[in-house]
């Protein structure tokens, strides 16, 4: 097991930078705004031969009671409840806070090992910048800047000094599914994220908003390792006006092009909005297996569940070889059915399709229905797979450029049925083998010149 270091502290004393450095990533946001962060958010970090977990948290307020303040807080704890080592930072800028004594004396009741560091310190004399934190009792502080890397190296071998390295191939990652859940805002990705994973591991808040970052939490589940992605809400472009929202709706794209298999979140007591059917072609474009999760089927009558059957067939009607789930998250019905899709689509995503079967039902394919003819009859000589996730199949032969999009769909259609490929879109790639004389002139042979010579010679007597 990897030690694990939780940064803790106020808002805005720059937790989200030291991860990020520490991660060499930009995979936690960061802007001069207090509260960024809400959930705990992990990454893999390495100095020299020590590898760890880092985890950022959301700014530490103690004494709120209620609202997203307070889940942050709750989280916050849960993170250091998993501690090795907790790094807790201060501001060297503004000296110590109340609120810096709070989060003191209550990190003091855990137990967990924990190093002070006074971070933005860079271009200050050590000595000078640390004597006042001296007064929180926590031992000697470290003066570090997240932003330049100064004394991270030396905070590091503080904090790991008592763990021994880890045998060589322990780390390794294990290849596994990565799930994105998307969807618009308040359509319950965070509350389906706790129900799959049985905890409250993300703040669920009924708040368009919440989650602003793609947080990334690895699980496992009758003994297969899974990664599952919290993505924020995606709005229409128009309704995009904080540059907060900006930067949730790029690292929402980003996880979708990282993930395996895609989740994608509608509510079933809305109509499918425009932006539902944007995000969903987004994951088609990327090319991303896909599993359908209507949220709020619960007390709902016959009548709107119908309407909202109908809804779904019209407006999504391109989202054909996903599998559809009507869901409650809130109350955990049919989220393990959810969990078994998504094993489906992405055993069809990583599918490995033999070029002998491959070339055999193209061949099936074109003896029932053979290319539309143009100028010349396209000819398919074989086929193979040129790549998963999602699956492409290359299909070779010649005056295969005008093949018609609608005997593509034949096509795919075809490879689906053969090979299970439930889940996942599949891609089809021509490539026609181009003429080696073409643009080249042909030299004639000496007999041949000779035979040309006395062609010319007989026309000339005859008409000339």
């Amino acid at each position: 097991m990897l030690p694990t270091l939780v940064l803790v502290g106020r808002p805005n004393v720059g937790k989200s930078t030291l991860f990020n450095r520490l991660t060499r990533s930009r995979d936690a946001l960061v802007a001069d705004l207090p509260g960024l962060t809400r959930d705990r958010h992990y990454g893999r970090g390495r100095v020299g031969d020590k590898p760890f977990l880092v985890v950022d948290t959301g700014g530490l307020e103690p004494v709120v009671k209620d609202g997203i303040l307070h889940e942050m807080a709750k989280q916050t704890r849960q993170a250091v409840d998993e501690a090795d080592v907790v790094l807790f930072l201060v501001d060297g800028r503004q000296g110590v806070t109340p609120q810096d004594q709070i989060i003191a004396n209550e990190l003091r009741k855990t137990g967990r090992p924990l190093l002070l560091l006074v971070n933005k310190t860079e271009g200050m004399q050590r000595a000078r910048v640390t004597a006042e934190f001296y007064e929180l009792g926590l031992g000697d502080p470290l003066p570090v800047s997240s932003a330049h890397g100064e004394n991270v190296e030396e905070m590091i071998e503080l904090a790991l000094e008592n763990f021994p390295l880890p045998e060589e191939g322990a780390e390794d990652a294990v290849d596994h599914p990565k799930i994105a859940i998307v969807g618009r805002p308040n359509v319950g990705k965070s509350t389906l994220v706790n129900a799959i994973l049985g905890e409250e591991r993300v703040i669920a808040f009924d708040q368009p908003g919440t989650t602003r970052d793609s947080i990334y939490i690895d699980f496992e589940r009758a003994g297969r390792h899974y990664t599952i992605i919290d993505t924020a809400g995606v709005r229409r472009r128009g309704k995009v006006d904080e540059a907060i929202e900006k930067f949730s709706v790029i690292k929402t794209l980003q996880a979708v092009e990282d993930a395996n298999v895609v989740v994608l979140v509608v509510d079933a007591r809305d109509q499918i909005t425009e932006q539902d059917a944007h995000i969903a072609d987004f994951v088609l474009q990327a090319g991303r297996a896909l599993v359908l999760a209507v949220n709020k089927w619960d007390g709902l009558d016959t009548y709107k569940r119908d309407t909202a059957k109908r809804e779904i067939e019209r407006k999504l009607y391109f989202l054909s070889f996903a599998k559809q789930h009507f869901i409650s998250a809130l109350k955990g019905s049919g989220v393990a059915s959810v969990l078994k899709s998504v094993n489906e689509a992405y055993a069809a995503a990583m599918a490995k399709m033999p070029t002998p079967k491959l070339t055999r039902v193209l061949e099936a394919a074109i003896e029932k229905q053979q290319p539309p003819r143009g100028r010349f009859r396209p000819k398919m000589r074989y086929a193979h797979q040129g790549g998963s996730n999602p699956p492409l199949i290359v299909i070779h032969g010649t005056g295969l450029d005008n093949v018609p999009d609608s005997y593509k769909r034949y096509l795919e259609r075809v490879f689906c049925e053969a090979f299970d490929l439930q889940g996942t879109p599949l891609r089809i790639e021509f490539r026609t083998g181009k003429n080696p004389f073409e643009g080249k002139k042909r030299e004639l042979t000496e007999s041949e010149q000779r035979t040309a010579r006395r062609a010319r010679i007989r026309g000339r007597k005859l008409y000339g």
